[in-house]
């Protein structure tokens, strides 16, 4: 993977960033999610560079990226700001932004507030909001699968995420929703990552920084009144690569997804939430059929 380099933003935060490419070719921004880095596109960063000015950062709260230390500081709001930022840091107007869990959740919504500046959009396995939400009101097994986030968001869990509680993490929360093994330098890199001095509390802080209402099992709460309201439509062609084994995030993410994207493209593969590393050459060739 291509070393980063440290760029600050308008936005108050500095973030490790990995460039390569043709400073003068179509741009492709991609957003990694939880808990990775960078390091989700190392089987796309070399292919896509040989075309493209390719950009990855490290997301605030990431690694070696700025923590900033109140929950608010993660708003999806303020991450979109982030992207935009750095496209503006490195000179890119309009581009294709590639987005992966909560790096495609951010995705979305810049597609939608930033129409200007996003010219496609593909998505690898992250929920569209509006069909996330719903689906957690009204599919009994992705609220089921989607219970890991009401416990990210107790603040309670930090304190055992240090040390020897990472290596449990990884054995117990990471590894299990993987289709492959993970050992030896990725193993390594990750268990780096994530014992970054406050990194573990700023990353989970995107699930509290989050206003995705998860029900608990049987629970009927108020139905947000915006989940049966019209819904802004995605203007830019998309692309959406799902991994069908995928645990956490159930193949309903998919379904009805053309009424809110009308010039919707979608990839099945088969692999599980970690697309872009589980299944690269799928990937690859998935994303690059539909550029051209």
């Amino acid at each position: 993977m291509t070393a980063t380099r440290r760029i600050a933003l308008s936005t108050g935060v500095s973030l490790d960033v990995a460039v390569a490419g043709d400073a003068g070719a179509p741009a492709m921004i991609f957003l990694h999610g939880f808990p990775e880095s960078h390091r989700t596109w190392r089987h796309q960063f070399a292919e896509f560079a040989r075309d493209h000015h390719v950009i990855a950062p490290d997301q605030r709260g990431y690694v070696r990226s700025d923590k900033p230390a109140a929950v608010a500081d993660y708003s999806p709001d303020r991450i979109v700001a982030d992207l935009i930022a750095l496209a503006d840091a490195l000179g890119v107007g309009r581009f294709t932004l590639v987005g992966h869990d909560w790096g495609g959740a951010i995705a979305w919504m810049a597609a939608l507030r930033h129409p200007d500046r996003i010219e496609r959009l593909i998505i690898l396995n992250a929920p569209h909001p509006l069909i996330f939400q719903r689906s957690l009101f009204d599919d009994p097994d992705q609220r089921a699968a989607s219970r890991y986030i009401t416990k990210f968001r107790d603040t309670a869990i930090d304190r055992g995420l240090i040390g020897a509680g990472l290596e449990h993490f990884f054995a117990t929360g990471f590894a299990k929703l993987v289709t492959r093994a993970i050992a030896g330098q990725d193993k390594a890199a990750y268990l780096d990552e994530w014992s970054q001095p406050g990194a573990m509390t700023a990353m989970l802080n995107w699930y509290r920084a989050s206003a995705i209402v998860v029900p608990a099992p049987g629970e009927t709460p108020e139905r947000p009144a915006w989940i049966d309201a019209p819904f802004p439509p995605v203007t830019q062609p998309t692309l959406v690569v799902w991994g069908l084994r995928d645990k956490a995030l159930l193949s309903v993410q998919v379904e009805g997804l053309e009424a809110v994207v009308p010039d919707l493209t979608v990839v099945k593969v088969d692999a599980g939430h970690f697309v872009p590393w589980e299944a690269p050459e799928a990937v690859n060739r998935a994303i690059r059929g539909w550029l051209r």
